[in-house]
């Protein structure tokens, strides 16, 4: 019969409750180690070794990341957007069937709209960003600011040259500045 402090049974399952009884634990005759078994580690697990070196998510995870993250923000603001249009043309003959009704219309479709393109944006950003990496073969803030002109311009390419071009410098210096702001944040706020 194996020792039972060997996994963590002895005084553990023997506590002592108010009034000096001891207290029920299902556990107490089983040999199992149970104690080990649930204790799970904190830390991340990786399957290959040279997963756990690499410090930012996979191509493919920052493909979902930033385009569920994109959809789902422009989704919110777009719903707000149409709830705020829903509101301004509610009529005073409107009964309260109509303008439930218009206000779920029009969050629905102003949603869906901002939703689909912010979510583009999103994987075009996340596509550019993992092709820079994968071609530079380095990880840093010009794979960003590429990624965020590159962004722009080929979002914007079926309006013509100029448009595609002033988005896209847009969207670099969107990225700059997020990227610039992220080191300030870094360097001054202790987090």
């Amino acid at each position: 019969m194996a020792d039972p402090r060997t996994y963590g049974g002895d005084d553990a399952d023997h506590r002592q409750g108010s009034g000096g009884r001891r207290l029920y634990s299902p556990y107490h005759k089983l040999q199992i180690p149970y104690r080990t078994l649930y204790d799970l580690p904190t830390s991340p697990e990786f399957l290959f070794q040279e997963e756990s070196v690499a410090q930012r998510r996979s191509w493919g995870e920052n493909l979902t990341y930033y385009t569920g993250i994109g959809y789902l923000t422009g989704a919110a603001a777009g719903a707000s957007l149409g709830l705020r249009c829903a509101l301004r043309s509610a009529e005073p003959g409107d009964t309260l069937k109509i303008r439930l009704n218009r206000v779920l219309n029009s969050c629905g479709q102003d949603g869906r709209r901002i939703g689909n393109r912010v979510g583009v944006i999103g994987l075009l950003y996340a596509g550019l960003e993992s092709g820079m990496v994968a071609a530079r073969d380095a990880d840093d803030w010009v794979n960003s600011v590429v990624a965020g002109l590159g962004t722009g311009a080929v979002f914007k390419a079926a309006n013509g040259p100029r448009s595609a071009a002033v988005a896209g410098a847009i969207g670099g210096l969107m990225v700059g500045a997020a990227v610039a702001g992220k080191q300030v944040l870094r360097r001054y706020v202790p987090i």
